[in-house]
């Protein structure tokens, strides 16, 4: 492999994308490993259409050197989590993110033997999907939301099928978990091991039923959060007048009535003078928290949970909802956050096919985690570049 490493004169060290990975990809012990990252981040920064590996080694390299880019990818044991450590830290002294938003990318494939892969219902794409399913951790502010921690969110089906785990070289202690798990965990993992300073939590749970082990677990780590949550779920220890337990959308209808306590915000823009209606009110919670799995939810003070509702003029049930314990007096900043929620949304589906996030080959639990971080430092690049770009337009302007 060296041999070939040594025959890639293409990558001049004067631009700023050899300078960009150089930095990105200092935690790589071996000068191999980081030439070949440069090479694969470059392919997926400037390949057109798939990004396939012969393909990168076509327009990047010249020369065919697809199985040894090939073996960096998939069987190389470098580790993926100094790099994403490395990139995290240079997107936050960057722009100062103002959330740590949480998302699922959704990786369409063929087949049964792509590590992770299981037929599933897909919110997003409302119907159901053979497809691979990754959890992502996206630091976001201003206009810039970046993916810099990732986790394959393996089905249950995979669990004791030792033949697919095999083939795919899952680690043995690799299992299927609670989505609200392996949030917590990847949360964790930037906060403790990384050293980053947390921002507020924000992530789509509307498909659960029970929200209360997230909710109690970044409580009591002193997380903030803005959780979007289903108007089904139950909110206890709230009640009907049947002694049900209320659920958020109820709780959001007695919410808007003049005798509730609330908070209001009309959002106006250039189609309707009040497109939206933001209210806010207090929700009580379980004096004593459960035990969920091994997970003991320890009992002390926390802040005020809210219930956070929009609702669209003339409608009688809220069109989104949210729990949080931020702060509701600060309503204006709390709405911007929920804006963040759907930038990182359309950063993410950019990355679907801008670096090639989705065109990955490989089977592998190693090669996927290799793929989803180096294509995170090939967006982070792109980003900074059209940013770059853009204010130098800007400043062209006067003088055009």
């Amino acid at each position: 492999m060296s041999i070939a490493v040594d025959k890639i004169s293409v990558l001049n060290e004067s631009t700023s994308l050899g300078a960009f990975c150089r930095d990105r990809l200092s935690p790589l012990a071996r000068s191999d490993q980081r030439r070949w990252g440069e090479v694969y981040v470059r392919g997926l920064v400037t390949v057109p259409g798939r990004k396939s590996i012969r393909r990168i080694c076509d327009t990047v390299v010249g020369t065919r050197v697809d199985q040894c880019l090939q073996q960096f990818v998939n069987q190389s044991t470098w580790q993926w989590e100094p790099v994403r450590r490395n990139l995290a830290e240079h997107v936050s002294e960057a722009i100062a993110p103002r959330a740590w938003v949480v998302r699922d990318a959704v990786f369409p494939k063929n087949g049964a033997n792509s590590v992770g892969v299981d037929s599933r219902y897909v919110p997003a794409a409302g119907r159901t999907l053979n497809c691979q399913v990754g959890l992502t951790v996206m630091l976001a502010g201003g206009s810039v939301g970046v993916p810099v921690n990732w986790r394959l969110l393996l089905p249950r089906s995979w669990d004791d099928d030792e033949r697919r785990r095999g083939r795919a070289h899952v680690p043995a202690a690799q299992r299927h978990r609670p989505r609200w798990q392996v949030l917590l965990e990847a949360v964790e993992e930037m906060r403790h091991n990384w050293g980053l300073a947390p921002a507020p939590v924000l992530a789509d749970v509307s498909d659960q039923q029970d929200v209360e082990p997230l909710l109690w677990a970044l409580e009591e780590r002193g997380l903030g959060y803005l959780l979007r949550v289903g108007q089904h779920v139950p909110v206890p220890p709230a009640r009907t007048s049947s002694g049900r337990a209320c659920t958020v959308g109820e709780l959001a209808v007695l919410a808007v009535r003049p005798a509730a306590r609330t908070l209001n915000w009309q959002i106006r823009t250039a189609a309707r003078a009040a497109a939206s209606r933001f209210v806010a009110s207090p929700v009580s919670r379980d004096a004593e928290p459960a035990r969920y799995g091994n997970v003991r939810m320890a009992r002390r003070h926390q802040p005020a949970r809210h219930l956070l509702a929009q609702w669209t003029v003339g409608r009688n049930r809220p069109k989104e909802t949210w729990l949080t314990n931020l702060n509701v007096a600060r309503l204006p900043q709390l709405i911007d956050l929920v804006g963040l929620d759907g930038l990182a949304a359309e950063h993410l589906g950019r990355m679907q096919d801008d670096v090639g996030l989705r065109h990955f080959e490989g089977r592998s639990y190693r090669g996927w985690h290799h793929h989803v971080t180096l294509a995170s430092l090939a967006y982070a690049y792109r980003l900074g570049r059209e940013l770059r770009e853009s204010r130098e337009d800007l400043a062209m302007r006067p003088y055009a």
